[in-house]
């Protein structure tokens, strides 16, 4: 299927999400489970870095995947831990019968090839290949692309995705996912790093202050967290999603734009500010950084779920 034809299934999937959603105020699951696993027990997060990115921004992404588990929890609130639980839920759904534990995400390996082993253009296919170099199994190996790097369908109609591949471990068959992110700084900061920077279309209004100074980078963990929160309730493609598997509306996806309580269009909505630099977030981490992340569904209320 072309990306078009792709990008065509989620916005008819999302307008009957949204018209649901207004059309009735009865509680009601959203994303319906379509029987398949979920990922559990302790998992790594490999991080794939491709291009170049300073020490300075590898460090946002670390932090931040350290930041979710509970053993590392900032003591300031609200915080990404506390954000993480909520799909956590979704683990804890009468339903999830396959799924013995709940997931613990955790630091892993981190990869970096700074030559551009495979050019300064990838195909979809190149990014399963990019992910094939972490761990095979117990993980999730996130490919990061630099801001120099084009992926297909990149700023058309996406900033990144999030899939499952085979591969063969000690002779058997297993399936581990994978996420891949692009740094949108130079190509479509409008697009892909809202609300650091204006829209490329619709409501306009001044663009907020990232809070690790960074537009690309601080864009790039938006868009991990919410492809590491449809990783986690939809990893292999038949787990928590509505709408056509071939473009799901999943945990984070079918909460567009929303960021903090009284988001609308070109509002992310009521977020937490720091009084010294100015910067727009709403999840402490480890280490004193600060974040914005996206809401995530909470099946238990069908509602989106955020921090502030």
């Amino acid at each position: 299927m072309s990306s078009q034809a792709v990008f065509i299934l989620k916005f008819l999937a999302l307008i009957s999400l949204f018209n649901l959603s207004f059309a009735s105020t009865t509680s009601f699951e959203l994303l319906r489970y379509h029987n398949g696993a979920l990922l559990h027990g302790k998992i790594a997060v490999n991080l794939i870095w491709y291009g170049r990115f300073t020490p300075s921004q590898r460090a946002i992404v670390a932090d931040f995947i350290t930041s979710l588990s509970a053993s590392s929890q900032s003591n300031a609130q609200p915080s990404v831990a506390t954000w993480w639980k909520t799909t956590e839920k979704y683990y804890n759904l009468p339903n999830s019968k396959k799924n013995p534990s709940t997931l613990s995400l955790y630091l892993g390996k981190q990869l970096l090839d700074e030559d551009y082993s495979l050019g300064k253009s990838l195909s979809e296919k190149q990014i399963e290949q990019l992910a094939s170099k972490g761990d095979l199994k117990n993980a999730i190996n996130v490919v990061l692309t630099a801001s120099d790097v084009a992926v297909d369908g990149f700023c058309v109609n996406r900033c990144g995705t999030h899939g499952s591949k085979n591969a063969l471990v000690n002779g058997k068959n297993n399936k581990f996912a994978y996420i891949w992110v692009g740094n949108s700084e130079t190509q479509c900061p409008g697009y892909c790093a809202w609300p650091f920077h204006q829209p490329i279309y619709g409501p306009q209004s001044p663009p907020l202050i990232a809070p690790n100074n960074d537009l690309g980078l601080d864009g790039m963990v938006m868009n991990l967290g919410g492809l590491l929160a449809g990783t986690a309730t939809n990893p292999f493609g038949n787990g928590y999603y509505q709408g056509p598997s071939e473009a799901p509306l999943e945990a984070a996806s079918a909460c567009p734009g929303v960021f903090g309580k009284g988001a609308y269009p070109g509002y992310a909505g009521n977020l937490l500010v720091d009084p010294t630099t100015g910067a727009s977030y709403n999840a402490h981490g480890a280490n004193g950084r600060k974040y914005l992340l996206p809401a995530i569904l909470d099946p238990s209320t069908s509602k989106c779920s955020t921090l502030v």
